[in-house]
């Protein structure tokens, strides 16, 4: 086995991963007995499918999309942000 064969082995194994830690994070989601839990799965969703993105790009060979990455990583930041003072003391 090649090193490529062996790099592409690996890239199938961690999109598995990602795409396995979305669905458990999505059923905390549902059934997050809180809005905090609710919050915190919604927040590693998003990191995960920042992984994916990135992980597009690298298959692909596309640096445009570590651009929509980090915009789409700013943007979750600032939602959390968002959330987490509404949840400490409201708007």
């Amino acid at each position: 086995m090649d090193s490529s064969a062996i790099a592409k082995v690996i890239y199938d194994i961690s999109a598995l991963m990602a795409v396995s830690g979305i669905v458990l994070s999505f059923i905390r989601l549902i059934k997050g007995p809180t809005i905090a839990d609710r919050a915190v799965s919604l927040d590693v969703m998003t990191i995960i499918a920042i992984s994916i993105i990135v992980y597009i790009a690298a298959i692909t060979g596309r640096i445009i999309y570590l651009d929509v990455a980090l915009v789409y990583g700013l943007i979750s930041f600032l939602g959390v942000v968002a959330i987490a003072r509404y949840l400490e003391r409201g708007f």
